[in-house]
């Protein structure tokens, strides 16, 4: 069954944009094999837009572009299917793609149909050019009820951006994930906007299972190259924004290179203890223990776990060092419970000791954070 945890996987868009073909996505699926990632969960392979002709076919259904995917869809998505992995493409819910490619409006079913016929196991749903006329939670119902019959369990990735209040009501409109921001690009600010949006703009409480919080694809690793990078981010700028997309329990969708992935960055990305948290069956959203008006410079994140553990992600946004100290006081322990907390560093994978009535994560560098496993535990 689709969408049991927040899907894993590799789109396009980030470092590819207009330029994709079919040997750039095989590329991609035998090194998400070879290096380890779909063994870290990864499985994905998502086809953004920019794949089909301008026109449709004589009976209305979608072309894909000749000179781009000579072998059709169908072949493509066999070839990702042998590998183990699972295929996604790109369409919106409007006249057009962004791209003014043609869009699914008043083709819904003929689409889903045709992306059944593909193989296809994941769509992602835009929302460019829709009807202003027709509300956006009727766009992604009419979408929902398509896929929902087409005859192939097809995850259903609804990418609006946020607008129109969309984290109300993407559940109850049938999507499996939905994004609430807009489109994120490869530097510190944009990662740090995105995060801090989901405090500021009250859309923390709305993740859920079956219905994850998309805060967009992953930027970890571009380094200042690719279709979205717009200056990069240093390393503990990667690490930061890996740890709170899994403290959110957010998609986990890769968009550098693959191809040309470095260790530094399939440390970040195969980092299971992380994986783990995001990948909790309950799915629970975080919770901020400090004061929200200070969320511009910093947050301690708190994410309950399935098996009665927490996770707790300190997080330094300031341009200075800071250290951050969480009272257990405020997380629900009273200091006379006779309980702490035993925490293990999920960067350096170690246990670091039980504390009770607060931990302080110290010395916390410019935009770094501190991520934690913290059991309850006895005293």
């Amino acid at each position: 069954m689709k969408a049991q945890h927040a899907p894993m996987g590799w789109n396009s868009w980030n470092t590819f944009g207009k330029d994709i073909n079919e040997e750039i996505v095989r590329a991609a699926a035998d090194k998400i094999v070879e290096t380890g990632l779909h063994d870290a969960g990864y499985e994905y392979v998502i086809i953004d837009d920019y794949w089909s002709e301008k026109q449709r076919d004589a009976d209305g259904r979608l072309v894909p572009n000749h000179e781009k995917f000579p072998h059709g869809m169908k072949a493509l998505g066999d070839y990702i299917h042998r590998k183990g992995l699972k295929f996604g493409m790109y369409s919106c819910a409007g006249m057009m793609t962004c791209a003014s490619f043609p869009g699914s409006f008043e083709h819904e079913f003929t689409d889903a149909e045709t992306f059944a016929g593909y193989g296809v196991d994941y769509l992602k749903y835009d929302y460019c050019f829709h009807p202003s006329s027709v509300p956006g939670s009727v766009l992604y119902k009419r979408m929902a009820i398509a896929i929902r019959n087409c005859g192939r369990d097809i995850l259903f990735a609804a990418c609006n951006w946020g607008s129109d209040h969309s984290e109300q009501w993407m559940a109850e409109s049938g999507a499996d994930s939905f994004r609430s921001t807009g489109d994120i690009q490869d530097n510190w600010q944009s990662v740090k906007s995105r995060a801090q949006q989901q405090v500021t703009g009250k859309v923390l409480p709305f993740g859920r299972p079956f219905c994850y919080n998309d805060l967009d694809m992953l930027v970890v690793g571009m380094k200042g190259k690719g279709h979205v990078s717009l200056g990069g981010c240093t390393t503990e700028e990667y690490k930061t924004h890996f740890a709170l997309w899994c403290m959110h329990s957010s998609p986990l969708i890769i968009g550098c290179d693959v191809r040309n992935m470095d260790e530094e960055t399939k440390d970040i990305l195969t980092n299971r203890e992380l994986i783990a948290i995001d990948q909790d069956i309950e799915a629970r959203p975080p919770f901020l223990i400090s004061d929200p008006n200070g969320i511009e410079y910093q947050g301690i994140y708190v994410k309950m776990l399935s098996d009665g553990g927490m996770a707790i992600c300190f997080v330094n946004y300031s341009d200075a060092p800071i250290s951050l100290t969480l009272p257990f006081f405020d997380i629900g322990l009273s200091d006379g419970c006779g309980y702490g907390l035993k925490f293990r560093d999920l960067w350096a994978h170690e246990d670091v000791g039980v504390y009770h009535g607060s931990f302080t994560c110290s010395n916390i560098a410019p935009h770094a954070s501190g991520i934690y496993k913290a059991s309850v535990v006895k005293l």
